[in-house]
């Protein structure tokens, strides 16, 4: 609760994770470890650190593992796992959350990406842009959804190789419940769907995050992590509030 607000966290962590299949042969990517905890967990304690402890875990492939998990959770976090299909797109996995556990509000975001994003701003924004969806941008390694900005609204979501246009998806988003509006079912891409529907309509704000931010794609990109978390640096946690 924030000022009598109701918001939960959505995070999706259902899909196969094939870009770093090295690691996901026995367990869905946001279980992957990250020194000695998953990245969901490290994801999850961005929000908790912020005062934001209520956490819907959207899963798919593998989510015994993810349910076996949090069962021994010790952390003093509400967290409920939502099994939401093996083919499921994140569109569909998001409808499913919001139908089945309503709340005022609800940040989304992916498990398998770490950023020092200020929630506070971030939902500053959404409530001063009253738009339907407010994300996060960030500036690219490449390869993500580029956004078009002006004025803090999206005015083109797509897709390119090199983000040339400098601000790209980086998740951490904001939504009203009549998302679900957007979202015809399970089959629905969050990405390629509601997003530039929203976009094409000015009912997608961006929050335009300058600070760290690390996806989780590549082995890579794990070993990234790992070096900060072994030399006790963990700059998604340093917030700037």
């Amino acid at each position: 609760m924030t000022g009598g607000i109701k918001i939960k966290t959505i995070i999706l962590a259902g899909g196969l994770g094939t870009r770093i299949s090295e690691e996901t042969g026995t367990k869905p990517k946001p279980m992957v470890l990250i020194d000695d905890k998953p990245i969901l967990w490290h994801v999850m304690n961005i929000y908790a650190q912020q005062g934001f402890k209520d956490f819907i875990i959207a899963t798919g492939y593998k989510h015994e593992v993810i349910d076996a998990w949090v069962q021994s959770l010790i952390e003093p976090w509400t967290v409920q796992t939502v099994f939401t299909g093996y083919e499921t797109q994140t569109g569909g996995r998001i409808k499913q959350c919001v139908e089945m556990s309503p709340a005022d509000l609800y940040f989304i975001t992916y498990g398998d990406g770490l950023a020092n994003v200020s929630l506070r701003k971030l939902l500053a924004l959404h409530n001063q842009m009253n738009r339907i969806v407010t994300v996060t941008a960030v500036r690219p390694p490449a390869r993500f959804g580029v956004l078009e900005i002006q004025s803090n609204v999206v005015q083109h979501f797509g897709e390119k190789l090199q983000a040339d246009s400098g601000w790209i998806n980086g998740g951490f988003f904001v939504s009203s419940p009549d998302i679900v509006n957007f979202i015809q079912g399970d089959h629905v891409l969050f990405e390629t769907g509601p997003l530039p529907h929203l976009a094409t309509r000015g009912e997608l704000a961006a929050y335009q995050h300058e600070g760290f931010w690390q996806p989780m794609d590549t082995l890579r990109e794990k070993v990234i992590l790992e070096e900060f978390v072994r030399s006790g640096t963990y700059p998604w946690l340093d917030i700037s509030h």
